[in-house]
């Protein structure tokens, strides 16, 4: 419900904005503009921008032989979204890759990590290429890390000089005045100038996976056109990152396969960005007096998100004539997200069924109402969150590994086990024995959740019939039938 209420104000903000626009475009600048450097500085300062000769090249040359390697071994994949109710084939093509039993959600579509090589960990990879493309792209999450770091001390820095330089203009002013506005000039001080802790430091930049994105435009049918600034061709919509642990860093390293048959058009000729060239584009979140900002991407180029630069603003990303690539990554929020998290809310559900030891019948320990509402939610949670998103992506992880099919078969033990438990709320409630009080109140929690249980079974089935890359061909059988009502 609260995802659907954020869907509906952002489109209320979006219509408001287009209607104030008109048929007029908001201004936008790029390298090619004076004003450029001053408004970035002052505007988009958190983001922070690497050229790719700051990279190793060796490390460039392993995670650019890795993104072709992936895409040889048919590793991308569009994803089916859900925006506004519907269904809707996303123009990259993505795979996940991260720690083992990681999850990333976007737009109501749970993605799997395709593991990387990690300690502890037996991760068994479809061919040798494959564990050196996830092997690399670790490597290039640890170099991300580190000038993540960098770039957080660097601003803590910036920010720290800022105040005090504040401070002395204040001080310069009459005593009076300064006497008053000493003490709030020391509180915000006290708050900033304090070095972020390396706990702080490391929660905001220890990635745990990295999203990769491949597009090829020129293969492409139709693409969206920027609608606020007039940028032209939009790979990826404006939007925020979702479920990121708050206020961490984004980091992305973009690898464009530039061709020498596409050129680049003349800067001094042209109004406005390149057509021929990937940019990301800035804008600040529903504003529109803050002109936007238009960065070209080439091989190798990186940029870093800061803070709450991806709360405050929105991004996207616009085609250029050739295909790219590029590696995200993020900290995902794990504290709803992760396989410990989900057998762990299995586990805790299924305290509340016993086994007599002479009969082996199944009973309920409690038909509480709380008791039964935890167990039911955790029942929709792990269907609709886990198994049936699992089953909906079909067979592309099996293209790289076969690490989730164990987690998932066990997922699904325990869900059978919740069918059962549901049929034994049905079969208690409907005894006369129970106190009428109670078995209203345990009725009525329980019946809420298994008409939200039948609703979300008609979406999933309706979208597994539009899923335009069938990759589902056959749904899992057990999830087809419905808990009775």
């Amino acid at each position: 419900m609260k995802r659907r209420a954020g869907e509906r104000e952002k489109e209320l903000k979006k219509k408001k904005l287009l209607e104030e626009l008109g048929e007029n475009r908001l201004p936008y600048l790029t390298p090619a503009d004076a004003d450029f450097h001053q408004l970035w500085k002052t505007k988009y300062s958190k983001l922070i921008f690497r050229k790719s000769d700051t990279v190793p090249e060796e490390l460039h040359q392993m995670v650019q032989e890795s993104f072709l390697t992936l895409r040889e071994q048919n590793c991308f994949f569009q994803d089916l979204v859900r925006i506004k109710g519907k269904d809707f084939l996303t123009p990259v093509s993505r795979i996940l890759i991260g720690n083992p039993g990681c999850t990333y959600k976007y737009l109501n579509t749970r993605l799997f990590t395709v593991p990387w090589p990690t300690e502890g960990y037996d991760i068994k990879y479809c061919n040798p290429q494959i564990h050196d493309a996830c092997k690399a792209l670790m490597r290039l999450n640890d170099y991300l890390h580190i000038e993540a770091v960098k770039a957080l001390q660097g601003q803590n820095l910036f920010e720290t000089k800022e105040i005090k330089d504040t401070t002395v203009i204040d001080r310069e002013q009459s005593f009076a005045t300064s006497l008053t506005e000493q003490g709030s000039v020391s509180e915000v001080q006290s708050g900033v100038c304090v070095p972020e802790d390396d706990r702080s430091l490391k929660n905001r930049t220890s990635y745990n996976l990295t999203l990769l994105n491949y597009m090829d435009p020129l293969q492409m049918l139709y693409l969206k056109q920027e609608p606020y600034f007039g940028m032209g061709n939009m790979a990826v919509s404006w939007h925020h990152d979702e479920n990121l642990v708050e206020r961490s860093v984004v980091a992305v390293y973009s690898y464009s396969c530039e061709d020498s048959a596409i050129e680049e058009c003349n800067e001094q000729e042209l109004k406005g960005r390149d057509p021929a060239v990937w940019h990301v584009g800035l804008k600040v979140a529903w504003d529109i007096e803050t002109p936007g900002l238009a960065i070209p991407l080439h091989q190798g180029d990186i940029y870093l998100m800061l803070d709450d630069l991806n709360m405050t603003h929105q991004h996207c990303v616009l085609a250029g004539l050739s295909p790219r690539f590029s590696s995200t990554h993020r900290v995902a929020d794990s504290s709803r997200g992760t396989l410990e998290y989900i057998l762990g809310q299995c586990e805790l559900a299924l305290q509340n069924l016993q086994t007599d030891s002479d009969s082996m019948a199944l009973s309920l320990k409690s038909l509480e109402a709380a008791v039964v509402k935890q167990v039911e939610e955790i029942h929709n949670e792990v269907e609709f969150e886990w198994l049936r998103q699992f089953w909906f992506q079909g067979k592309r992880y099996l293209k790289c590994t076969d690490w989730w099919l164990k987690p998932m078969a066990k997922l699904e033990e325990f869900w059978r086990k919740m069918e059962i438990m549901t049929s034994l709320v049905l079969s208690e409630v409907r005894k006369e024995q129970q106190i009428e009080e109670q078995r209203n109140e345990t009725i009525s929690c329980f019946l809420l959740l298994l008409k939200e249980r039948q609703k979300l079974r008609k979406e999933w089935t309706a979208s597994h019939r539009k899923n335009a890359e069938k990759e589902t061909e056959t749904e899992h059988p057990d999830l087809k039938s419905p808990s009775p009502i």
